[in-house]
């Protein structure tokens, strides 16, 4: 799976390009997902890649070369590709609902609140990209694009979306990230041996404590009734 592209590495044509919405190519790279003022690109632009590494459609996080046959089936109902990695970003994983409350959708994914800011929608959206992908210890650490996700890093590939975090982290170093206490829109709870997240009303998380569905890996899953022994941290302004 090909690393992602740092902000910094590309062209100011490039810069300029994206800032207008008009399609680019990077010969021999893949395109981040992160945009100018700090959050991901929105879904539905569309962006070609040329050289050996190309990719055309749709940007997501982890924008991967197109496979046929066999190898580019999916897992389940949630759409994890079976070569591994994250799912590029598509309009079953960029949905929308009225209010300012997500919805756990009946495939696993999640519909923002339209009334949600930008970032917290990105997140949403970045967390959508990783359901089906199973549990694997210290997954998301060494990189964003992983195969499989542990806590922490479900946590942080779901905040990278949104433009809220640079570089993984695990969830100690959570317990001093951001500011203390709940969030308007997206709290981290967080102790030395397991983070989730809690964004819009839903909740992204590895252990399926509360979740009658008894799913593993990275899902989306109720709210639980008690966070006693986490220590509560959220991004500024969300």
């Amino acid at each position: 799976m090909p690393q992602l592209l740092r902000r910094h590495s590309l062209t100011s044509l490039a810069l300029v390009s994206l800032a207008f919405g008009v399609p680019v190519a990077l010969a021999g790279t893949q395109v981040s997902p992160r945009a100018l003022d700090g959050g991901a690109l929105y879904p539905g632009s569309s962006i070609t890649a040329t050289g050996p590494t190309a990719s055309t459609g749709v940007v997501g996080l982890a924008a991967a070369p197109a496979v046929t046959g066999p190898s580019g089936t999916t897992t389940g109902t949630t759409g994890a590709t079976a070569t591994g990695g994250p799912t590029p970003l598509s309009a079953a994983l960029t949905m929308t609902v009225p209010g300012s409350v997500a919805q756990i959708m009946s495939d696993g994914y999640a519909a923002a609140p339209a009334q949600a800011p930008p970032a917290v929608q990105q997140a949403i959206w970045a967390g959508n990209q990783l359901i089906g992908l199973p549990y694997v210890y210290g997954g998301g650490h060494a990189s964003f694009v992983a195969s499989g996700y542990d806590c922490s890093g479900t946590v942080s590939y779901a905040l990278y979306g949104g433009g809220l975090l640079d570089s993984p982290l695990d969830s100690s170093a959570f317990e001093t990230w951001g500011l203390p206490g709940q969030g308007a829109w997206i709290t981290v709870y967080t102790n030395p041996q397991h983070a989730f997240l809690e964004v819009a009303g839903i909740r992204l998380d590895t252990s399926t404590e509360g979740d009658p569905t008894g799913a593993s890996g990275p899902r989306w899953r109720p709210l639980l009734a008690s966070t006693t022994g986490f220590v509560a941290r959220h991004p500024a302004s969300y």
